[in-house]
């Protein structure tokens, strides 16, 4: 069967040098917050041209340290897409505000920014730009937005670790960026991590501070802080990573426009790029009619495809609001299908999957 997703995969690519890495974290007796961790977050600002780099437990905490850092919480409100993951939302819960939900533009699956303005008030204090499946968000607009109304503009890089919007890598262009490390993710740990940037020296030193009990250098705690702290193994792991993320992105993105050639004949919205933006292809989303049915066909032909994501955050249990009405993000949920790619899917794994899909529509 051939994943959508393959972390081991991405394992082997580097086996050698992440177990050496391994190796060594374990002989330093130094597990938590040391060598690695420090080197990571100064490799990892640099890679990503910001000042500060912050290591945390998960992609989830980044968001609600950096939420809790701006002082954003009880009685706050911020706008976020309900087409994203569900710990986006579930950060800005952690943190005692509230999500409003937005919808997404259609083309490329990012939040709407026309909508946004719409959904701005007095509670408002930030807006999530969740940099959907590998590429921006409308920043441009986004931007005009948040200067306008003095708002906090925090990006969820999840998914798009070394992408860029006009010559700048995400998550160095609002106020945070916000990463995941999880296996999966292009740049990915094996086990959860995350980290918050910024290039305000004052929160930096903030966000490390709440990553720990809000511990100031004696151990003291200055106020209510969390442990978030990312480890030493997974720091190292991420260093060797680190190296090869270009490349990485750079082998994503030719099986992109390899999907993109073989199927543009047939009956399916492609996955489209914006302009003036770099796309690393976390994932390659495309929509159909009769998901279920191509998808089950896919599984026949040995190939599992995902869809990212079947139910809106605003549809959960959870964060159910049935007063929001997202006309796209309610129909797009029903087309969305993720075919596999990641590095170390071969060549001839590629051509099964495309012949899989050609073969449902008769080609």
């Amino acid at each position: 069967m051939i994943f959508c997703a393959n972390p081991r995969a991405q394992y082997l690519l580097h086996k050698q040098e992440i177990d050496a890495a391994i190796q060594k974290v374990l002989d330093s007796g130094n597990y938590v917050l040391g060598a690695e961790v420090e080197a990571f977050e100064s490799e990892f600002s640099d890679h990503l041209g910001v000042a500060f780099s912050v290591g945390c437990g998960s992609g989830t905490d980044a968001l609600a340290l950096a939420l809790k850092a701006m002082e954003i919480g009880d009685g706050d409100e911020v706008i976020v897409p309900s087409h994203t993951a569900v710990p986006t939302v579930a950060a800005i819960v952690m943190a005692g505000a509230t999500p409003v939900f937005a919808d997404v533009e259609p083309d490329y699956y990012t939040i709407d920014a026309r909508q946004v303005e719409a959904l701005c008030g007095e509670r408002t204090k930030a807006i999530i730009a969740v940099h959907l499946y590998g590429q921006a968000a409308d920043l441009e607009a986004l931007l005009e937005i948040t200067a306008a109304r003095g708002l906090r503009l925090i990006e969820d890089c999840a998914q798009a670790v070394g992408a860029t919007w006009k010559g700048k890598r995400l998550g160095t262009i609002g106020d945070v960026g916000c990463f995941s490390f999880f296996p999966t993710k292009n740049l990915g740990a094996i086990g959860d991590g995350g980290a918050v940037v910024c290039n305000d020296e004052q929160l930096a030193q903030r966000l490390r501070s709440l990553r720990q009990y809000g511990w100031n250098e004696q151990r003291v705690s200055q106020e209510s802080g969390v442990n978030s702290r990312l480890d030493e193994l997974q720091a190292a792991i991420l260093r060797v990573k680190l190296k090869y993320l270009a490349a990485d992105n750079a082998d994503r993105k030719r099986m992109a426009l390899y999907y993109s050639e073989e199927l543009k004949d047939f009956p399916i919205t492609l996955h489209l790029e914006r302009t003036n933006a770099s796309h690393v292809y976390h994932l390659y989303v495309i929509q159909v009619n009769e998901r279920e049915k191509l998808k089950a066909h896919l599984v026949n032909s040995g190939v599992h495809a995902g869809i990212h994501y079947p139910v809106p955050v605003h549809r959960m249990k959870a964060y159910q609001d049935n007063t929001t009405v997202l006309p796209v993000t309610d129909r797009i949920v029903d087309r969305i299908l993720s075919l596999p790619l990641y590095p170390g899917l071969m060549n001839e794994e590629l051509e099964q999957v495309v012949c899989a899909v050609r073969a449902y529509y008769g080609g």
